[in-house]
């Protein structure tokens, strides 16, 4: 019996020290969805892997009457001029660059297919059918760029402008979009007031997207990025940007080039199956930015119907999450998701509701890096205390992360500490001079 109980116990030593020690996270990550009970024998990450809880059980119930409210989402007024997007700030002319036909011959991870130049359309594909898009398509013309150090999204915006006929490369776009090396995180608004700053194409950012406007966007030429979430092999959970290329409904995947995996087999792309694709994406509110040329707007507008609209948009994200949400209760991401469009709705106290039972489930631990809603609504409803608590988390993980400092700028000067605010204000902008909101914060303390 001795000798059983020893061997026991050494063989549980080995899975433990097997499953931590040789099995990459991402491994680990297709066990635990095999075998849930081995999360417990996972190695402890900061703040054991998961975003802390910070809200007692009783108050993340009150979340669930979102389930069954009404929220009255009036239809907007059909738009009756070009109106530039909420998420992305008017072009600045004398700011502009022309974009010049490429000169670089294709290569192995260059589609064989010239890009267009950014004065000439190129020419329209094929309509998809009246009841959907066509059963495959590719965008050819995009040259992947293989990011540096923690670069995904100066590196995919790069790649998403080069169908155009971008010419510069992705340490151009990261000297503008983080300057700072550390910076964990671009946020696609900053991604898309970058496309329109320093070229004369616009671009476009929504939440609430689906595979089949996806597919749409390829099928007639529309460069689009996505932000999902990713798990590479030796990596946590981190947010990660992709630019699709293609689809092909035969297999059910997409087709990126991922600055992170490369160009897949051919360099026909990576390809994702529609459901690991969904899944992913899912995580962050299903975003994604449309690059265009001017004379196309028209037409983005008739293909992105309701959500053209930011706050229809909003509104159709909210009732896909809260659809999730119903199905599991324990769905953090479609809480968060809830909570997100509920901001950009501005009803910031059901938002915060949101927010709170998402924070009670589990999020991954870098979840906070990245979208920033829980701040602003938590701020909108004077609960400073909770925006100083994801702060000072935010902070011990990631402390050159400039958006924290910022919010946390906005809670002292809205408690009169102004001298306070504006040293938060000033080391948010140490982080990335180009952080606009805050230097705008603290040109209003001036």
């Amino acid at each position: 019996m001795i000798l059983f109980s020893a061997a026991v116990a050494l063989g549980l030593a080995a899975v433990v020290i097997g499953f931590r020690e040789v099995l990459r996270p991402a491994q680990q990550q297709r066990v635990i969805d095999q075998l849930p009970f081995m999360s417990l024998l996972r190695r402890p990450t900061p703040m054991g892997g998961v975003f802390p809880t910070l809200v007692s059980a009783e108050a993340a119930e009150d979340a669930l009457a979102l389930l069954d409210m009404p929220l009255d989402f009036a239809s907007p007024a059909a738009p009756t001029g070009i109106e530039t997007p909420v998420a992305v700030v008017e072009a600045q002319s004398s700011a502009a660059t022309a974009l010049p036909a490429p000169t670089i011959a294709p290569t192995a991870t260059v589609t064989a297919t010239p890009a267009p130049t950014a004065t000439s359309s190129p020419p329209p594909p094929t309509r998809p059918p009246a009841n959907g898009p066509p059963a495959a398509a590719r965008i050819f013309g995009i040259r992947h760029q293989q990011q540096t150090w923690n670069n995904c999204g100066p590196a995919t915006i790069t790649m998403a402008l080069s169908y155009y006929g971008w010419q510069q490369d992705q340490a151009f776009a990261a000297a503008r979009l983080r300057p700072n090396r550390e910076d964990k995180n671009v946020s696609p608004g900053e991604l898309a007031r970058f496309v329109e700053e320093e070229t004369d194409l616009r671009a476009i950012v929504r939440m609430g997207g689906t595979l089949d406007l996806l597919k749409t966007l390829v099928a007639r030429e529309f460069p689009v990025v996505i932000e999902t979430a990713a798990m590479f092999e030796a990596y946590d959970w981190i947010g990660h940007y992709r630019a699709l290329v293609a689809y092909d409904d035969a297999y059910e995947r997409f087709y990126f080039f991922d600055s992170f995996l490369g160009v897949g087999e051919g360099a026909q792309g990576v390809a994702s199956s529609y459901a690991e694709v969904d899944a992913n994406w899912r995580a962050f509110n299903r975003t994604f930015i449309v690059i265009y040329e001017p004379q196309r707007e028209a037409l983005l507008r008739e293909l992105l119907a309701e959500r053209w609209d930011q706050k229809k948009a909003a509104s159709l994200a909210f009732e896909t999450a809260r659809l999730e949400a119903r199905q599991n209760r324990q769905d953090a991401f479609a809480w968060f998701n809830m909570g997100t469009a509920l901001v950009a709705l501005e009803r910031y106290e059901e938002a915060a509701a949101a927010f709170d039972r998402a924070n009670s489930v589990e999020l991954p631990w870098r979840f906070h890096w990245y979208q920033f809603g829980a701040f602003e609504a938590y701020f909108q409803v004077g609960r400073y205390d909770d925006v100083l608590t994801l702060v000072k988390i935010n902070q011990n993980s990631a402390p050159e992360l400039e958006e924290p400092w910022y919010w946390r700028g906005r809670v002292q000067e809205a408690q009169g500490q102004a001298g306070a605010a504006a040293g938060s204000y000033r080391q948010a902008l140490a982080y990335n001079p180009h952080y606009d909101e805050a230097r705008a914060a603290l040109a209003r303390l001036q």
